[in-house]
């Protein structure tokens, strides 16, 4: 707070967040909850649109179709939350995302969640794709 007698002002330093933008407001072993609600299956959340039940059921299945929906408007960064562990797709895929330009991050689930609410909380285009946070493979 600064200001003079009888004057404050409030500095807020980070960027408005667009109202209705999901973003990761818990998680526990078996789900992720944006809003008040809570999702058990595998979510992509792309250009603020929430897909679940989305993907394969472990990261080792990811495939180019999974991710299809993200190519008309790729997202500056892509999160990719890969369950209780970090794991990462399986090589081909890998090559794949660096073949089309998608900048992305793998991370366990529950680490992808806090990172997606501080890149969009930045102002960042970032999708982001969360199999469920109890995946172990």
């Amino acid at each position: 707070m600064f200001g003079g007698q009888g004057t404050t002002f409030h500095l807020d330093v980070s960027p408005d967040i667009q109202q209705g933008t999901p973003l990761v407001h818990a998680y526990g072993d078996d789900y992720l909850q944006i809003a008040a609600q809570r999702y058990h299956h595998g979510l992509s959340i792309h250009q603020g649109e929430i897909v679940s039940p989305w993907g394969p059921e472990a990261v080792h299945q990811l495939a180019e179709e999974h991710l299809n929906h993200l190519q008309a408007q790729p997202p500056e960064v892509l999160i990719i939350g890969t369950g209780r562990r970090t794991t990462f797709p399986n090589g081909a895929l890998m090559v794949y995302l660096q073949e089309i330009g998608f900048g992305f991050e793998c991370m366990d689930s529950r680490s992808a969640a806090r990172t997606y609410n501080i890149l969009i909380g930045e102002g960042r285009q970032t999708s982001a794709l969360f199999f469920p946070p109890n995946v172990r493979r």
